[in-house]
């Protein structure tokens, strides 16, 4: 095993990395390497020579290549962030003096509102609650997005949530999320009286047991991050008033923007949301500034007198 694959599986074994992210690291590290060694195997090449590329000036070339071939600087700086990790590594390890990645300046981005889907949208498609006794198919994905919804839970999150996680008597969900933080997401009363429902409906439909999942396929097998991807497009695609994309993602933000709305404080935002900082929860303070911005040029009795 190398360096590279024992990185790899330090990120995902020690870190606890999602695969996701993973799978993003080890990709990086592979188009870093495809571009300094050119026609050279990676797997073949002596350990010394690979740890010896890792300078600044092939890092900074490695970023500014991406840049001029069309890469956004987001991307630019995850493949950044993924070399410096793997730089990081290799200094506990004493394979390498110094992180040369932290010489290499991030390429700026520029800010991006985080995309939410509006209340009205979404009070129009919970309108109708999920049919307990109709379809199991189309119950399961409605589930889905009320919960998703209703939680502001990860996707990751999601595939991996247990009937177990529900607390019935507390009406909460106990969520392990990332980097393995236990967190606590109180879930309202009416949403609670559909999941107990829900979790009846299951041990009827699987009688053989579905290994405590939460969520399962049509066939009762655990669901995946796809499989969650395409319930969202399936559920939200061709609805009035849910442009752009539809994604987990955007749910994710989009129960945070409304709680914001609503006077939820950026504390309890950070807290159901299972963010690290309140660095990562204030873009929607920004959010809710723009809908406020929008509301008050319309209802301005001067911007009406200009137009």
């Amino acid at each position: 095993m190398n360096c590279i694959e024992k990185f790899l599986e330090y990120i995902r074994v020690q870190k606890r990395y999602s695969p996701r992210t993973s799978a993003l690291y080890k990709s990086a590290l592979e188009e870093f390497y495809a571009f300094i060694l050119s026609d050279a195997d990676p797997a073949i090449t002596p350990e010394e020579e690979l740890i010896g590329t890792l300078t600044t000036n092939n890092i900074r070339g490695f970023i500014a290549h991406g840049l001029e071939s069309g890469l956004s600087p987001r991307s630019m700086n995850l493949r950044l962030s993924a070399l410096s990790s793997y730089c990081s590594y290799l200094m506990t390890a004493s394979l390498l003096e110094s992180n040369p990645a932290k010489r290499v300046f991030r390429p700026k981005e520029g800010s991006r509102l985080p995309e939410f889907y509006t209340e009205g949208a979404l009070e129009g498609y919970l309108a109708e609650p999920p049919d307990q006794e109709g379809d199991f198919h189309m119950l399961r994905n409605k589930m889905m997005v009320l919960v998703m919804y209703g939680t502001g839970m990860r996707r990751s999150e999601i595939v991996s949530l247990k009937v177990g996680d529900f607390d019935s008597g507390r009406k909460v969900f106990r969520i392990v999320g990332k980097g393995d933080k236990l967190r606590e997401i109180p879930v309202p009363i009416s949403i609670c009286e559909e999941i107990l429902l829900y979790l009846k409906r299951i041990k009827g439909e699987f009688p053989e047991g579905t290994d405590g999942m939460f969520f399962v396929t049509d066939k009762g097998k655990a669901v995946y991050p796809g499989f969650v991807d395409k319930v969202v497009k399936e559920e939200l695609g061709g609805l009035e008033g849910f442009s752009g994309r539809k994604s987990p993602h955007v749910l994710r933000h989009s129960i945070a923007t409304h709680l914001m709305n609503h006077g939820a404080d950026l504390n309890s935002i950070k807290e159901m949301l299972g963010h690290s900082s309140l660095a990562a929860t204030q873009v929607y303070t920004h959010t809710s500034f723009e809908q406020l911005k929008n509301t008050f040029l319309t209802a301005h009795p001067r911007a009406k007198k200009r137009r």
